[in-house]
């Protein structure tokens, strides 16, 4: 039961970093291989606050989601949309630009070492409980992730944003000849992903760790999140997430020689059977 909790703890720390990836993939249809690297922004600008200044963890959260969403926005106002258009190729070659470029300036301003992270005593240790080791953090992690799932979900499908969204993505033209203003909302989401990559690269330091490679080491698990769970559809990448986060721990755990592939049959295994993911694209 440990192991499994421990499992979904993982599961849901792999969500909160590549929901983001969902967001600008499968809603605005963009390729940005570059998430990770506003993850490693998040990352940053945590621990910087937290050893440099003293800054209190949970009040270094919503910091590590500002910078990268401004970071984002300025990015989407004067590079990313200029392929919107483009094909695929043209944007996974641009993004991993940018990621080779946030690896270098990582190294040259922080070093190649690993960042350490002290948290709060508040969640440290573990509660115990008949049959099961509770992890604090861990278990804080679950119920972040949670909420962040649910209030994406009801944001994307509820929400008149959500909906301008939608109309902007399924087709442009329509969309402003409506009055929508699709430069403005591809902005927000934009903006919005690469905030969420940012809460998802702060929360992730003290399980993940953080050093320059950070955006190539973790760029494949992002990716098949998004691919399992199914394009542009939050509550799967949640659903895929989990059953990734469990697969992976429990194999690492009770066969270490090959654990780390267990993730890697999973997906293939799943794509096989499910070309378009677990649940599918999203809805438009």
């Amino acid at each position: 039961m440990t192991i499994l909790f421990d499992g979904i703890a993982y599961g849901m720390l792999l969500f909160l970093i590549s929901v983001g990836l969902s967001v600008t993939l499968g809603l605005m249809n963009f390729v940005n291989l570059a998430h990770g690297a506003f993850a490693m922004v998040g990352g940053y600008v945590c621990v910087v606050l937290l050893n440099s200044y003293g800054v209190p963890f949970l009040a270094t959260l919503p910091v590590a989601v500002v910078v990268p969403a401004l970071v984002g926005m300025v990015l989407e106002r004067t590079l990313y949309r200029r392929l919107y258009a483009a094909s695929d190729l043209d944007q996974v070659l641009f993004s991993l630009g940018l990621v080779f470029m946030a690896v270098a300036g990582a190294h040259y301003f922080f070093g190649a070492q690993q960042q350490p992270l002290h948290l709060p005593a508040f969640l440290q240790g573990q509660i115990h409980l008949p049959g099961l080791d509770v992890g604090v953090y861990r278990l804080f992690l679950i119920g972040v992730g949670l909420v962040v799932a649910f209030g994406l979900q009801w944001s994307v499908v509820k929400t008149a944003f959500g909906a301008r969204l939608r109309a902007a993505v399924d087709n442009q033209r329509v969309a402003r000849g409506m009055g929508i203003d699709v430069g403005r909302v591809f902005s927000l989401t934009f903006a919005l992903g690469s905030a969420l990559a940012g809460l998802g690269g702060a929360l992730g330091v003290e399980m993940l760790g953080l050093d320059p490679e950070f955006p190539v080491k973790y760029l494949v698990y992002f990716l098949i999140v998004v691919s399992v769970g199914g394009s542009g559809n939050i509550l799967g990448s949640l659903y895929a997430a989990i059953l990734l986060g469990v697969a992976d721990v429990v194999g690492k755990y009770y066969i270490p020689q090959i654990g780390a592939f267990i993730i890697y049959a999973v997906m293939v295994a799943t794509l096989i059977f499910r070309p378009h993911g677990l649940f599918g694209r999203a809805h438009k």
